[in-house]
């Protein structure tokens, strides 16, 4: 009976052991990514909200053949996308008073609940811009008809352009441009390396590489006072 008795427990530990190895064991991890940010303007006196140069933000269209097919529909994610990335990078320059819009109802509605009266500021520039550009392509390569190994390269390109355009006289007074290129790449060597799937986060990232560089680009020329607001 107690020979019986170890018997049974061993096999039951034996068991939880192989169920143990089966299933693995969970691990939770997590890390902060630090993220890129609009060049600051050098312009010293836009230091208080007054001396800024009141913006708002109009339509950001995807004008590109990306997501612009047939069945694309009448949304357009990409745009929406890249008016949120506009208004971050605005922002940061430190010289623009960039004015909310999009969320007006929700304002007033907060407004009425605590019983104050809005006093909106009016905008001097509406900007405006547009993707002009985007793509996606794969390129790959083989060593020695690939015995040697390969390699593969997920690259992602877009282009924008922003207008800025007078509230008073409708007029395009200025414009800026920005692209850039993302390029995701592995290679293996006689079956050893890494391999990768599609990314879908190229997208945002040179979607906001492209609208970065546009940013700056309008930031150095009001410093440079190429244009001067």
């Amino acid at each position: 009976m107690k020979m019986m008795r170890r018997n049974f427990a061993g096999c039951l530990l034996i068991s939880c052991i192989g169920c143990c190895f089966m299933t693995g064991c969970a691990t939770e991890s997590h890390r902060s990514i630090a993220s890129e940010a609009a060049q600051q303007s050098l312009t010293v006196n836009r230091a208080s909200i007054s001396q800024k140069i009141p913006v708002s933000i109009g339509k950001f269209a995807n004008h590109s053949n990306y997501m612009n097919g047939v069945f694309a529909g009448n949304t357009d994610p990409l745009g929406s996308q890249a008016q949120t990335i506009l208004i971050t990078f605005m922002t940061q320059a430190g010289c623009y008073a960039v004015l909310d819009r999009a969320n007006m109802e929700a304002l007033a509605a907060e407004a009425g609940i605590s019983n104050t009266q809005q006093s909106l500021k009016g905008a001097k520039y509406v900007i405006a811009g547009d993707i002009v550009e985007f793509g996606r392509k794969t390129e790959g390569d083989h060593q020695l008809w690939g015995i040697l190994g390969h390699g593969k390269s997920q690259i992602a390109y877009a282009k924008v352009n922003i207008n800025i355009i007078d509230v008073t006289t409708s007029a395009v007074v200025h414009s800026a441009v920005g692209a850039g290129e993302y390029e995701l790449s592995n290679r293996d060597i006689v079956g050893f390396g890494s391999s990768s799937s599609y990314d879908s986060t190229l997208n945002g990232k040179v979607l906001s590489l492209a609208i970065r560089e546009a940013v700056n680009n309008l930031t150095r020329d009001i410093d440079n006072h190429i244009w001067k607001p």
